[in-house]
């Protein structure tokens, strides 16, 4: 009898919904995902120099026949390491043109306009991050923002929905989701510098600009999994069921692999976020995991576990490429304080003391404008490839 481990009373709703959701499709090698318009595409990496084909055809010079200088008698000073520059404050200045709200009225301080976050990364950072965001925010409009953390994507996606949050920070497809249910919209999707690892096609990428990101299967160091087979009768950590690198497209990949997760792993379990995943493979409380590539350099497990890159290892990639996450907004939000929060929040990013504050929660290194409709290809290939997204939260 197979097993399923819950990690928050949110999750029991998701996975009471999920029984469809055991996908089957390898990555197909599907479409790219149109990127924003204003993200440059990355030239091709250049191709290495070819080796010579014929050794060099002069003899190396003969080697002096005088001593060597002796070396220095005293020892050189070794040179003091390089630290890190530490980010400067945030500049919050107010903005021209922000609206003015009314006692009552959503953005005032008796009712204020609340951003909710999902711990996909560390939970104490991710939530400091959200109060020095909203801090610099209320000071750059005028209006009272909130910040709050979730528990797992659906609970932020009902939040959305109930009128209990404004704006969120959701996965690719949590946000797809959210916008199927209840008419949550993308305004800003992240660029972030490309992570790879060795075994990636597109390893040539790696550290240009990119709006979308990929998957990785994850063991222990010696475990014996070198392929998706390995993997049958083994134990397996998911992230949110509601994560696109963490949970639906590993699942479409075993699925299309011959792997049904119900039938042929030993038990899997939700762990939450990538770091937690990563962590549980370290310990072995996992035989094998997913996560976004490369999750094993997350500070707060490089922090705990230095040895981490040599513990654990990546056996596999998925060919999908997923639409970076970013910020959404809730259905029926005013306009005004649509614009104001993308002006504000696009102001942040655009100064260093700003976009260091934002970034520590999601590794943002820019964020773009996008149409309402920007996830819908990626949709398109996950519906395709047999993941019915409409069925996965209730």
């Amino acid at each position: 009898m197979k097993k399923i481990v819950v990690l928050s009373a949110a999750t029991i709703l998701v996975l009471a919904a999920i029984a469809a959701c055991a996908p089957a499709a390898t990555p197909v090698p599907p479409t790219q995902p149109p990127a924003p318009t204003v993200v440059p595409q990355p030239t091709n990496p250049p191709a290495p120099t070819a080796a010579p084909t014929k050794a060099p055809t002069t003899a190396p010079t003969a080697a002096p026949t005088t001593a060597p200088t002796a070396a220095p008698t005293t020892a050189p000073v070794a040179a003091a390491p390089t630290a890190v520059p530490t980010p400067p404050p945030p500049k919050c200045d107010k903005l021209p043109n922000m609206p003015t709200v009314a006692a009552g009225q959503l953005g005032s301080a008796d009712k204020p306009i609340v951003i909710t976050f999902v711990p996909s990364g560390d939970v104490a950072t991710i939530s400091k991050s959200g109060d020095d965001t909203v801090a610099c925010l209320n000071k750059m409009t005028g209006l009272t923002y909130q910040s709050t953390v979730q528990t797992s994507y659906a609970a932020a996606i009902e939040a959305m929905g109930g009128g209990k949050a404004q704006f969120s920070f959701l996965a690719t497809l949590a946000a797809i989701l959210g916008r199927q249910k209840y008419g949550i919209e993308p305004l800003l999707v992240a660029t972030r510098a490309y992570q790879t690892v060795d075994i990636d096609p597109d390893k040539g990428l790696k550290g240009t600009q990119q709006p979308f990101y990929k998957g990785q299967f994850i063991t222990k160091t010696g475990s014996g999994i070198k392929t998706l087979a390995d993997l049958k009768g083994k134990t397996f950590c998911f992230t949110d069921p509601l994560s696109g690198s963490g949970t639906i497209v590993p699942q479409i990949v075993l699925k299309a692999n011959g792997i049904d997760p119900d039938k042929d792993l030993k038990s899997y379990q939700f762990a939450g976020s990538h770091p937690n995943v990563v962590t549980a493979v370290y310990k072995g409380d996992c035989d094998a995991g997913a996560t976004y590539i490369d999750a094993r350099t997350d500070p707060s497990v490089q922090k705990t576990y230095p040895d981490v890159m040599d513990k654990v290892t990546v056996f596999y990639v998925t060919d999908l490429k997923i639409p970076n996450d970013g910020m959404q907004v809730a259905k029926d939000v005013p306009p005004a304080i649509r614009d104001a929060t993308v002006t504000a929040l696009l102001a942040m990013m655009a100064d260093p003391g700003g976009k260091a504050v934002v970034k520590k929660a999601y590794t943002y290194d820019a964020l773009v404008k996008v149409p309402a409709d920007y996830y819908d290809a990626f949709q398109a290939q996950v519906e395709k490839a047999g993941y019915d997204l409409s069925k996965a939260v209730k």
